[in-house]
């Protein structure tokens, strides 16, 4: 999932905790020594009627959390709160993270000038930068063009320069120290865009598995019995042929290729290789594809071609080829090397 549509989840259950006259608070990670479950950056919503939506440690804090974001929303106070879990012996259960987190705990009333500015901009899906002052919960947004939303005077400068430049490139919130003073800074990154060419059976489980890792899906294929959101609810669906679809509407977007139909492959090759591509998997044995680059003129050097598409895990089944694929997708969009963990002291390192 990315940061923005985390965000957008979090405040919307707050939103709801208020619809229910609850009190509601983000409840954020913000510091990790050691190992982890989530990274700096993770949020999750506590609300007074003890509901919670998403998770910091997957399930190990959440109850001890509850009290005190429960304390923190009767006095309406942020409060940040440390957990060494490398000392199992004083939580006696037995938590296997070995990890030093610090959370951030912070209660959200509905006239919130700040959140209600930054639920506009999230709600835009565009990139920003979020600053929170750790000490007194007051914030700032840095928007895509480098404008501030909210009070400047709550921050200084030198934060509000390194929020700009982290914009694109940070893959983790960070705390910055300045005057006595702790900042958050989150960079919030809409989710990529990644289109499946073909809306065949195999495509089916590509596209559930890629929306629940954190893509924004388009389905294109122009047969409305197989392109529509009862077969793809988790998509949007484009019913539309390749060549009638324009590539500059799709700039940096992520291409699977997998219609079957090896005409159809190739016009779909040439719009995105035109659409300045992230990344393109084609389905199909690399001889298939080196045809297909050579009747349209282009080569594996004409962008970011994978072929075939995929890690190699050993996948038959459709289920097993979807996961085979969007694993792909994810350590590229990670920029990771794909390789088992075993033996690694960090993992997210």
């Amino acid at each position: 999932m990315s940061r923005l549509q985390e965000l957008k989840d979090v405040l919307k259950n707050i939103c709801s905790a208020w619809e229910r006259h609850e009190k509601a608070a983000m409840v954020m990670q913000i510091g990790v020594k050691g190992s982890a479950y989530r990274l700096p950056g993770a949020k999750m919503m506590m609300a007074s009627d003890s509901r919670m939506f998403g998770t910091i440690s997957g399930g190990c804090l959440e109850s001890d959390l509850y009290g005190w974001a429960e304390k923190a929303m009767e006095t309406n106070t942020c409060v940040t709160h440390q957990y060494d879990l490398s000392e199992n012996e004083i939580w006696g259960l037995g938590i296997g993270c070995k990890g030093i987190l610090d959370i951030f705990i912070l209660p959200i009333e509905p006239n919130d000038e700040f959140w209600m500015m930054t639920n506009q901009v999230v709600q835009k899906g565009q990139k920003f930068t979020m600053i929170l002052d750790v000490s007194s919960g007051k914030g700032l947004i840095v928007d895509k063009y480098g404008n501030l939303i909210g009070n400047p005077e709550s921050v200084p400068s030198e934060v509000v320069e390194k929020a700009r430049l982290v914009m694109d490139t940070q893959t983790r919130a960070e705390l910055m120290n300045l005057e006595g003073k702790r900042y958050l800074i989150d960079a919030i990154k809409p989710s990529e865009h990644l289109i499946i060419a073909g809306a065949g059976k195999d495509a089916v489980p590509v596209v559930e598995l890629a929306a629940k890792a954190g893509f924004s899906v388009t389905v294109l294929d122009s047969r409305k019995n197989f392109n529509n959101d009862r077969l793809f609810p988790l998509a949007s669906n484009l019913q539309k042929c390749p060549d009638e679809i324009d590539p500059s509407d799709f700039t940096g977007s992520w291409w699977v290729v997998m219609n079957h139909i090896q005409s159809l492959d190739e016009k779909t090759l040439q719009v995105a290789l035109k659409s300045d591509p992230r990344y393109i998997g084609v389905l199909g044995p690399i001889s298939r594809t080196t045809e297909m680059l050579n009747t349209i003129g282009e080569d594996f050097n004409s962008g970011p071609i994978h072929s075939p598409i995929g890690l190699d895990i050993g996948a038959e089944t459709m289920e097993e080829v979807a996961l085979s694929i969007v694993s792909e997708l994810m350590s590229v969009r990670n920029g990771r090397i794909p390789a088992p963990l075993h033996g690694k002291v960090k993992i997210h390192a």
